[in-house]
């Protein structure tokens, strides 16, 4: 008797292991992973003569993509893109190489808003280049409208390169079973079309994409509260001052990184941890790992993305 016990026992002991080694093993095929994280123009910046871009130059520092985040799931064989900057080319390759090969490229790119560094890399998938059909692109409708009355974006729509998919603010797209995403108007310079942020949300975790918002006190949302219903939380920190560019901000407003941590600067730590920054001016000292100004935010809790890092969903 006491054996058929021990024997139970250890059955339940196994089980129990197993389900949850699957478990981990769940969580890991579904994840973001982070292809870019430089503003619009990049690193290095075209036209710049400073420090910062001739730190690249002369070997210092290494070159950084645009801002953008790929979402895999390799239980279903399906990735996503956010953002389709002018690196696409290379981010969709790294996708492909070191995620998810499949032969589809991509299942779906999601679009924040009509700046450069967000939507120009659609020209891939003309004629010129990838020349494929049907590349599903999510899209708000004054995003949607953008590209199919104006040239030479409407030409991907009439060659049917791209299948535009209609976005709303606050409506969940379920992409499958684990993997559902929910876009949300934010302000912004909306001279083309409105702008969006992201809500991506896993079996088990969640994260927010906001790579560009001119402040957060302009949003009708509150960050702080936002940033605590999530596990991770990408947002913009195109500068960290107002005395970093020769140009006046209210032309390019943006959270200063500065105003960013001033907001959070009394919550717990594990609130701290969540927030990702993103989205770097070339001029921005954190874009550098090895910056003093980094270092310093680090030990207050904050957290920098860098290409290549994946966060589990």
């Amino acid at each position: 008797m006491k054996n058929i016990f021990f024997f139970s026992f250890l059955f339940i002991v196994f089980i129990s292991c197993k389900n949850e080694s699957e478990k981990k093993e769940d969580n890991f095929k579904q994840y973001i992973t982070v292809l870019g994280i430089a503003q619009d123009g990049g690193y290095p910046h075209i036209g710049c003569q400073k420090e910062c871009c001739a730190n690249y130059y002369n070997g210092k520092n290494d070159r950084k993509s645009v801002v953008s985040l790929g979402l895999i799931d390799k239980k279903e064989k399906q990735k996503w893109l956010f953002e389709a900057t002018p690196d696409m080319h290379t981010q969709l390759a790294d996708l492909e190489n070191n995620h998810l090969k499949t032969s589809t490229i991509i299942d779906g790119v999601f679009l924040t808003h009509a700046h450069i560094g967000h939507y120009t890399g659609l020209m891939y998938f003309g004629r010129e280049a990838l020349g494929k059909k049907d590349i599903p692109v999510y899209a708000m409708p004054k995003m949607k409208a953008f590209l199919e009355n104006n040239g030479p974006w409407n030409q991907l729509v009439t060659l049917q390169n791209i299948e535009l998919k209609s976005l709303q603010n606050d409506s969940i797209i379920k992409l499958n079973n684990n993997i559902k995403v929910t876009p949300f108007l934010v302000p912004h310079r909306d001279e083309f079309s409105e702008t969006v942020g992201y809500k991506i949300e896993g079996k088990n975790k969640s994260a927010l994409f906001i790579p560009d918002i001119d402040k957060w006190h302009k949003w009708k949302k509150d960050i702080i509260a936002e940033v605590k219903l999530v596990d991770y939380a990408f947002l913009d920190a195109a500068f960290l001052n107002q005395n970093e560019v020769k140009r006046a901000m209210t032309e390019v407003p943006h959270p200063f990184v500065i105003e960013t941590v001033e907001l959070f600067k009394n919550e717990f730590m594990e609130t701290k941890n969540k927030v990702i920054f993103i989205h770097f001016n070339h001029t921005n000292p954190t874009l550098q790992s090895n910056s003093k100004e980094r270092l310093a935010l680090n030990k207050l809790g904050f957290r920098f993305a860098e290409e290549g890092q994946n966060f589990e969903l």
